[in-house]
This record gives structure tokens, sequence and C-alpha cells, in this order.
């Protein structure tokens, strides 16, 4: 079982680099998503993305010291918490992403401390802090000026693909709530492995229908490297380190930082594709520092 660090006014050191490691890969999963689905089926891509994934976690686990698999009698649990964590939250991401923008996604998940906080206060795991609560509200803010300060009419987009996104979005807020007891029984690398190994389980009956391998083979080389980061990068290493980060501390301490994603991918895009930074990305990100700091504090 793995003993959660103290709290104090801040986070422990390798729980804040778990975070801010996983901000930055977080950067890249929704420029890799969306150049992916360019070339590729959104649903053939996540479902790739899940049994490779599901794979790599088994190869993983298998060379580690203890037990492969749950306790017998979570595994129903866990084959829930895999459904949240695969088929709803990557399907429904993906395929939101190919048919909407990069920034509502950004937006959307912006969602994700705020709901995180409430549920985590419903259920009476967390007791409810000014601070805590205004430090969400400022950093969601900060999230709107960055993604709105270029013009409400570069924000908008297909209402579909949104409607997608937000339902993935509900999926990994409740996913972060109820993930933090496991992740403190069995660890952040195997709560995220069991997690998507279960969600492997619901995807294999419609392998053989939905991925379209030869389309994936055929397709330029780029698409093949989107789907290798997602695989090693998102849903192996960026899982495992907010499981981490979730069995050393709160769950809305952690999610606050989902928060910082939109700026990082800005600073991607600006790097990466050429894109230009204007005055929202300094305000906003300003915001956005502030509320995270805010959340922080005992």
């Amino acid at each position: 079982m793995t003993t959660p660090l103290p709290t104090s006014r801040g986070l422990p050191l390798p729980v804040l680099l778990a975070l801010l490691g996983q901000t930055a890969i977080s950067a890249g999963t929704h420029l890799a998503a969306r150049r992916a689905t360019q070339d590729v089926d959104a649903i053939s891509l996540v479902t790739m993305r899940i049994l490779l994934s599901a794979a790599g976690y088994l190869g993983v686990l298998a060379a580690l010291k203890g037990p492969l698999l749950p306790p017998r009698k979570t595994w129903g649990w866990w084959l829930l918490f895999g459904f949240l964590a695969g088929p709803v939250n990557q399907g429904f991401f993906v395929y939101g992403l190919a048919q909407s923008k990069a920034s509502h996604a950004g937006l959307l998940y912006g969602l994700t401390p705020a709901g995180v906080y409430l549920l985590s206060v419903a259920r009476g795991r967390e007791a409810p802090t000014r601070a805590r609560l205004g430090g969400i509200v400022v950093a969601f803010v900060g999230v709107l000026v960055l993604l709105l300060g270029r013009g409400l009419g570069e924000a908008l987009g297909p209402l579909v693909g949104d409607l997608f996104i937000l339902g993935a979005v509900l999926a990994w807020v409740f996913w972060t709530a109820e993930s933090r007891e496991k992740a403190q029984t069995f660890g952040g690398l195997r709560t995220a492995g069991w997690s998507l190994i279960a969600g492997a389980l619901w995807c294999l009956p419609a392998a053989p229908f939905v991925v379209k391998l030869d389309a994936f083979v055929a397709a330029p080389a780029i698409a093949h490297w989107c789907l290798a980061y997602l695989v090693l990068m998102t849903s192996m290493g960026s899982y495992a380190l907010w499981n981490y980060a979730l069995s050393r501390t709160e769950a809305s301490r952690v999610a606050v930082f989902a928060n910082l994603q939109p700026i990082a991918t800005a600073v991607a895009a600006w790097a990466l594709l050429d894109e230009k930074l204007g005055w929202e990305l300094l305000a906003g990100g300003v915001l956005v520092l502030i509320g995270v700091r805010l959340a922080q504090r005992q």
C-alpha cells in the first residue's frame, strides 16, 4: 500500500514535477490526436491506441514485482472504471476532436477541476474551502481569456464534436475523483495500467470490425508517430504520472493542473506549428498560474 505524503502549504516536489510532466505531455496530446485523425479514422485510431496501451502496461507490470492483475473481488469495479477510462474518455475525446478544434478541447477540459472538486465535496472526501474554490474559478477565467482572447468567432465550432469532448471530460472527472483511493492502495502505475487493460477488454470484440489496419499502414509516417505518442507518452506516461499524483494528494489539487494544459498547448503550437502568441496567452496564463497557486493552499 502506498502511503500518501503529509500535506503542506504546497505540493511535495515529486508530485509537482509529476504534474508538470503530465501537463507537458498533454500539450502534445491535443496536437497529435488532431493531426492523426486527418489521416486515420477516429474510431480505428482510438481502438488501436487503447489496445496497444493495454499491451504496453501488461509488459511493464509483468516486469515489476507485485501482482499482474488486481484482486478478483475488485474485477467488476475495474471493468466499470476501464469503460470510463478507455472507450468513453479516449473514444469520445478523439472522435469529438476530429469534428471540433483543439482549442475547444482545452476549454472543456478546463471544467475538470470544478467537476472533481464538487464531486469530492459531495462524496465527503474533501472539505469545502474558499481558497480551493476561488483558485479553481480564477484558473478557469484564465482559460476563458486564453481561448476567447482572439475573438468569439474563432472559438465557435461544431456542436456535435464539442458534445463528445464534454462526455470525455465528464468521464475524466469521475475517473480522477474516484481513482484516488485505488491509487493510494495499489500505486499510480497499477491504477493506470489496470484501468487501460480493463478498457481494452471492452474494445476487443469490436476491434476486428473497426480497426482499419490497411488504411493505417498506408497513412503517412506522421500518423504512425502520432499514434506512438498517444500510446507511449499519453496513455502510459501521462496516465501514470496523473495517478501517481492522485496517490499523494487530494484529487482537486491535482485536477486544477488541467487548466495549465491550454497554455502548454499554445506554446507547443507556437514552437512546432509556428502559430502566433498573443496578449491572451500572457493574461490568461497569469490568471491560471494564480488560480493554481490558490488551489494548492491548505
